[in-house]
């Protein structure tokens, strides 16, 4: 089958923001010869390429001088196959290109009984992206079902076969993100638990599936209010029965719509990239004195949600802060904007203080300066750095 190309795309059409001008020209990538044939065309134009998935994650450029948003070749990944690789008596081996929708991938393994990807239910995006961001929600990460991704470097022309350890996975991020752009995922294959028990250490989940607490909860995703149990908890008698996987998926999707965190066309609140900053990880030291002035700010106790994070490289103890909770308390609630920075054309979510909203008629530069306005404000008031999650659409040679 040809290469199919399309010309002059409005990127704001292929990213969940809905910003961006158009790319000048993008390549639908089924298996690795599309995306050798794009990559020799651009190399011929001499122009730049880069790599655009679900847009879920993506930040794209208003349109240059030129009118371009992305003046190159964007690779946009469409495979759509499922496949068993293989199978144990404990496991299965689950390849999917890297054009399939990630929560589809995650409906049929719920639906099959296969465990190790259930919380990762509503996050929105291509399977090409998983490991690259190594998403993670509500107490699990990809890398803990990650096995091996078929990766094209566009420098060499070369596939390869990555494991975990070539991916070098760490909080939202590994190998492939920090040389962005230079590696295409053609496929990722996971080990999944056949008949496995749903993972259940996320504190605001276990409350809406009606159970205890963890007493060393393992997530650091932050959360809003918890909502109260609901009909998916399971039988009160039995407070130790395990819900059913996909009672966990319905239950991780009606937290993530409450929070506008599932794409829907009828809620302005998930016009986002999702959760637009990282949960910071910051010596402890640093998270006694945000503490310590936010409780003399707010001329009260504070309890501040935190979590064990690995040492520094020098030891230094660290833990994991909550960065919705750092917003909030920064004194910028859910719906907030600024007249100064996009006006009211960009915001924070009315659900949920981590998400970056365009209300429609913003641009890629108003959602940047709001961006940087909250970014601010929560350093002048804790101390604190956060860090941008969503990436911007970089282009390479």
């Amino acid at each position: 089958m040809a290469l199919t190309i399309r010309r002059a795309v409005p990127l704001a059409t292929l990213t969940t923001l809905g910003l961006g001008g158009p790319a000048r020209v993008l390549a639908e990538i089924r298996h690795v010869e599309d995306a050798r044939e794009a990559l020799r065309a651009a190399r011929s134009e001499g122009a730049a390429w880069g790599i655009l998935g679900g847009g879920s994650n993506v930040i794209a450029a208003d349109p240059d001088a030129a009118g371009w948003g992305f003046d190159g070749w964007l690779l946009h990944p469409v495979g759509s196959a499922m496949t068993v690789v293989r199978r144990d008596a404990d496991h299965v081996w689950l390849r999917a290109d890297a054009g399939v929708v990630w929560d589809a991938l995650v409906a049929f393994a719920v639906d099959e009984g296969w465990a190790g990807i259930t919380c990762l239910s509503g996050i929105p995006g291509k399977v090409g992206a998983a490991p690259i961001q190594n998403i993670g929600a509500y107490g699990q990460e990809l890398a803990a079902a990650f096995d091996t991704a078929e990766v094209l470097d566009t420098v060499t022309d070369q596939v390869a076969t990555w494991s975990a350890t070539d991916c070098a996975f760490q909080y939202r991020d590994s190998r492939l993100k920090r040389a962005a752009g230079r590696y295409l995922v053609l496929s990722v294959t996971l080990r999944l638990q056949i008949g496995g028990a749903p993972a259940l250490r996320y504190g605001e989940l276990r409350d809406r599936l009606g159970l205890a607490r963890d007493p060393a909860p393992e997530s650091a995703a932050a959360s809003l209010d918890v909502t109260q149990p609901d009909a998916t908890r399971p039988d009160a008698t039995r407070p130790d029965a395990q819900p059913r996987l996909a009672t966990v998926r319905e239950t991780v999707l009606a937290i993530r719509r409450a929070k506008g965190m599932v794409l829907d066309a009828a809620d302005p609140d998930s016009r986002s990239a999702g959760s637009f900053f990282m949960n910071p990880i910051v010596p402890t030291t640093a998270a006694d004195g945000a503490l310590s002035g936010l409780e003399r700010r707010h001329g009260a106790t504070l309890a501040m949600p935190r979590y064990p994070a690995p040492p520094a490289v020098d030891g230094t103890a660290r833990v994991k802060l909550s960065a919705a909770w750092l917003i909030d308390r920064s004194g910028l609630r859910p719906g907030y904007d600024h007249p100064d920075h996009g006006g009211r054309r960009v915001g924070l979510s009315a659900k949920h203080t981590l998400a970056l909203v365009n209300r429609g008629g913003a641009s890629t530069a108003d959602l940047l300066a709001f961006a940087a306005h909250v970014r601010e404000r929560v350093r002048d008031t804790t101390g604190i750095v956060l860090m941008r999650e969503p990436v911007l659409l970089q282009p390479a040679r």
